[in-house]
């Protein structure tokens, strides 16, 4: 038994970067995919290597992937609900240069999409969202974010952020990452509305648009 179990399923506890930001980095992972998540390649870095299994950070991340809640009472049997849900993962160490030190590196595959992402949870359940397919980013996924993956060409950005403008949704902030110049990019776009279903839907079936995620917040 360790101290996670003790503790039990009260996700703020024992540690809040360990735990409750372990389930969120899972969690916005799995909307990130875009559908469950058939196999995980899960490497912890810095602390999270050294104190996360008795933190019980490695239940968590299995627990977000399943799209549970920080709150959620089945935390601590994850390993077992993933089983049963025919979920495969392994859970192993990596030495991550200028990560920080609560840093998770995951290699998602599900039915038909894959997703490489790098996070870190900051303390008090905060997280960033550091890489995803090998382009570096950084944001939150605090609130409404549409998660683009575009080719590296003109005119991707005026497209989405006019559809946006055109169904009266605010944008709050515009990130853009590409891995080189015209290669592949990723539009982090944060709004004040949520975004409807359709709109990511239309946005998934233009040309030179790879693929579209959407974090509620």
């Amino acid at each position: 038994m360790d101290l996670f179990d003790i503790m039990g399923p009260v996700m703020v506890g024992p540690s809040s970067s360990h735990t409750a930001g372990a389930v969120r980095i899972g969690n916005v992972s799995r909307c990130l995919l875009s559908e469950d998540a058939k196999k995980a390649d899960i490497f912890l870095h810095g602390s999270f290597a050294l104190t996360g299994a008795g933190h019980g950070t490695d239940k968590a991340i299995i627990a977000g992937l399943l799209g549970m809640e920080t709150y959620d009472e089945r935390i601590p049997h994850s390993f077992e609900i993933a089983e049963k849900e025919g979920m495969e993962f392994t859970i192993d160490t990596v030495d991550i240069k200028n990560a920080h030190p609560n840093t998770v590196l995951m290699y998602l595959k599900g039915k038909n999409r894959s997703l490489d992402i790098q996070a870190s949870s900051l303390g008090g359940g905060r997280i960033s969202i550091d890489m995803i397919d090998g382009i570096q980013t950084s944001f939150s996924a605090d609130c409404p974010t549409l998660v683009v993956h575009n080719e590296d060409k003109a005119g991707h950005i005026a497209r989405v952020t006019s559809l946006l403008a055109y169904e009266n949704i605010n944008i709050a902030t515009v990130d853009l990452y590409r891995n080189k110049r015209g290669g592949f990019a990723v539009m982090v776009i944060e709004t004040d509305e949520a975004i409807p279903e359709q709109i990511i839907n239309r946005l998934q079936g233009e040309e030179g648009i790879i693929k579209v995620s959407y974090l509620k917040g």
